[in-house]
C-alpha cells in the first residue's frame, strides 16, 4: 500500500506539475502582475495541496496567526520532501529560495522562475548573496520568502547548523523572521520511495524583528531563531537539538 500510494503521488505530480506550472508560465507570458491571489500565488499552493491529498496527509497548523502578515521571512527546518509540500500548501504569496539544480528541470524550472521562486547556487558564495538580493526585491514588492537555513535536506528531526545567508537576507530586507517547525514528515516519507498517510504539524513561532539590526547582528539573529525552533521541538516532541554553533 505505501508503494501504491507513492505511485499515485508520482502520477499526480506528472499531471499537476504541467497543469499548474503551465498556468504560471502563461501568466508570465501575458504579463499578469505578481500579487496575492494571482496564479503565481495560487498555483504552487494548489499543486502542494493535491500532493498532500493523494498522500493521505492531514496538515495541522499551530499558532497560524503568526503567518498572516505579509513581507515576512519564514525560516523552516528541512528533513524531507514533504516539508516543501506542507509549507507551500499553507502559505499565501510565498517565494521559496531553492537550489539552482531544480530550476534546470524542464518545465518545472521554467514554472518556478515564472512564479518568482529564487534559485541559489549554494557552492558559489557571491552568486548566493545575489540570490538574496533578488529575494529582498520580492519582499519589497509585498511577498514573503521561505528559506531553509540548514541548506540541504536532513534525515532526522534535531536541527543542524544554520547557514548565515538567510539572516543576512532578513537584515538586508529589514523583514521579520517567522521561525517554522515542521514535524511528522519523516513518518510520511523518509529515505524510501514509499509514502504513508499521516499528520504533518506546522508550528508558526512568534516573529523575530530585525528593525535596526546590521550585518554584525547576523549570528545573534540566527541564534535566536535556532533556539526558538529547538525549544519548540523539545517541548512538543521531546527532540533534542545540539547547541547552536554560530552561523
Amino acid at each position: 500500500m505505501p508503494v501504491l500510494r507513492a505511485l499515485l503521488v508520482a502520477l499526480n505530480l506528472l499531471v499537476m506539475t504541467p497543469l499548474f506550472g503551465g498556468w504560471c508560465i502563461l501568466a508570465a507570458l501575458f504579463r499578469v502582475r505578481d500579487r496575492q491571489g494571482s496564479p503565481y500565488d495560487r498555483a504552487p499552493r494548489l499543486w502542494a495541496r493535491t500532493s498532500l491529498f493523494w498522500s493521505g496527509v492531514k496538515l495541522v497548523e499551530h499558532d497560524a496567526h503568526h503567518k498572516n502578515l505579509a513581507q515576512h521571512i519564514f525560516v523552516v527546518n528541512h528533513v524531507a520532501n514533504y516539508d516543501v509540500f506542507a509549507v507551500a500548501a499553507s502559505l499565501t504569496w510565498i517565494k521559496f529560495v531553492a537550489k539552482a539544480e531544480l530550476f534546470r528541470i524542464p518545465l518545472f524550472g521554467k514554472a518556478m522562475l515564472s512564479a518568482g521562486m529564487i534559485p541559489i547556487e549554494r557552492s558559489n558564495r557571491k552568486a548566493a548573496f545575489g540570490s538574496y538580493s533578488l529575494a529582498t526585491k520580492r519582499i519589497q514588492a509585498g511577498a514573503s520568502v521561505a528559506v531553509y537555513p540548514e541548506g540541504t535536506r536532513g534525515h532526522a528531526y534535531p536541527l543542524r547548523p544554520f547557514k548565515k545567508g538567510p539572516f543576512v537576507l532578513a537584515i538586508q530586507a529589514q523583514a521579520p523572521i517567522v521561525p517554522v517547525v515542521v514535524y511528522g514528515q519523516l513518518e510520511v516519507q523518509s529515505k524510501s520511495f514509499a509514502v504513508r498517510p499521516g499528520t504533518i504539524h506546522l508550528h508558526y513561532l512568534p516573529p523575530i524583528e530585525t528593525t535596526g539590526m546590521d550585518y554584525d547582528s547576523r549570528n545573534e539573529l540566527a541564534r535566536r531563531t535556532y533556539d526558538a525552533m529547538a525549544e519548540c521541538l523539545k517541548r512538543e516532541y521531546g527532540v533534542e537539538s545540539p547547541p547552536f554553533k554560530g552561523a
